[in-house]
């Protein structure tokens, strides 16, 4: 398995595999807004975008963000999102790699905690996450949304 850090060229294989994270998701606005959060996302040395690729194809990817921390030592914690893995390419591995793989990123930042949550309920996502390495009675999460 071929993992590492996404580059520029890589968004439009990301992006054709974010079609594959939510089943309805908003709309992207235009290519060139789109283009300045990727450029914004890369030049920030607290972002890392991983991506598994499979014969020049990305299969898999997730985003860690280190986030600067005064508690604990003043050691960082670290936030995983968008975990997505192609549909043609789910349980063979691939997430598990992936996530192992930013998880070593995140030790070596010094991270204290890297935190994951997701919307999925389905016990097989659930068990996955614990397989990973993450304890789902660990904290308690809660989400706001702006009102609309």
């Amino acid at each position: 398995m071929n993992i590492r850090e996404l580059r520029a060229e890589d968004l439009a294989p990301l992006l054709g595999l974010y079609t594959h994270l939510h089943e309805h998701d908003d709309p992207l606005p235009s290519g060139p807004e789109v283009q300045a959060v990727w450029t914004e996302a890369l030049a920030n040395p607290r972002i890392r975008y991983f991506g598994g690729w499979d014969e020049g194809q990305l299969v898999s990817s997730c985003t860690l963000t280190v986030i600067p921390n005064l508690t604990r030592a003043c050691r960082p914690y670290g936030v995983i999102e968008n975990v997505v893995t192609h549909t043609a390419h789910r349980s063979e591995g691939w997430g598990h790699a992936l996530l192992q793989h930013t998880l070593a990123h995140a030790w070596r930042e010094r991270c204290y905690k890297v935190m994951l949550m997701t919307g999925r309920k389905d016990e097989h996502t659930l068990r996955f996450y614990e397989q990973a390495g993450f304890d789902r009675h660990g904290k308690q999460a809660f989400v706001a949304k702006p009102p609309q």
